[in-house]
């Protein structure tokens, strides 16, 4: 699929969650902020060339976007540089090396998951995280025993915006697309969702790095904050 688009405006005009029985969330800029070490990893980078560091709040809204975006704000190229394709598997190299040093999960995110959890609520993990990144991390986070599901960016043949790793999640949780609801944090996620024919809420407390911000992504609801989101979820069961 292309790059992120908005999504035409939706048909139904149904935001009830009632009907949904399963939760899917993003991981990155959703349920954990893992742009300290993000950051970190491409500041590295920087530093071995007797660079200046960026600055986190420069960095953060990048981190949903992985390599790409991290090293397209630290050092100006994109995929399409002949330099990238390295600078990408050193950026990668560094990450991995420190993958949970400040990465923790955003506050409330405990609380939320506990309550799913509490009242019988399949819950899942979609990330483009290449899976050798994203297993360590969620186990260090604690998430791996709980989480219904976990699709990696290379568990499917497409990553997001497509909706491949949101259907084949589906299947993880043996719950209909029908009935789930994908939470995240890009625009990609609610494209993914879109796709995929599940109801979506764009969390707005994430790293959102698009110039469109989240209430033009056509979302079925926004949530400033995981206390509202929980709110907001406490309608499906």
């Amino acid at each position: 699929m292309s790059d992120p688009t908005p999504l035409p405006q939706r048909e139904d005009n149904d935001n009830a969650l009632g009907l949904c029985t399963a939760v899917l969330f993003d991981l990155d800029g959703t349920l954990a902020d893992t742009a300290p070490d993000l950051a970190a990893a491409v500041n590295k980078m920087r530093h071995d060339r007797s660079l200046e560091m960026v600055p986190l709040e420069n960095l953060r809204p990048l981190a949903s976007a992985g390599a790409r975006g991290l090293i397209g704000g630290a050092f100006g190229i994109g995929p399409e540089d002949h330099e990238f394709a390295s600078m990408r598997a050193e950026f990668l190299a560094n990450y991995e090396a420190d993958l949970c040093i400040e990465t923790v999960l955003f506050p409330g995110i405990p609380a939320l998951l506990d309550d799913l959890d509490a009242r019988g609520v399949r819950w899942g993990i979609v990330t483009n995280k290449a899976a050798r990144l994203t297993e360590p991390l969620i186990a260090q986070l604690g998430l791996e025993e709980r989480a219904g599901c976990v699709v990696s960016g290379d568990t499917t043949p497409h990553s997001k915006p497509h909706p491949a790793p949101l259907l084949h999640a589906a299947r993880e949780l043996d719950v209909v697309p029908e009935r789930i609801v994908y939470v995240g944090d890009d625009l990609r996620d609610v494209q993914a969702g879109f796709a995929a024919g599940m109801k979506t809420i764009a969390a707005a407390y994430g790293y959102c790095g698009n110039d469109i911000p989240p209430t033009k992504w056509h979302a079925q609801h926004v949530v400033h904050s995981p206390a509202e989101l929980l709110q907001l979820l406490r309608d499906i069961g």
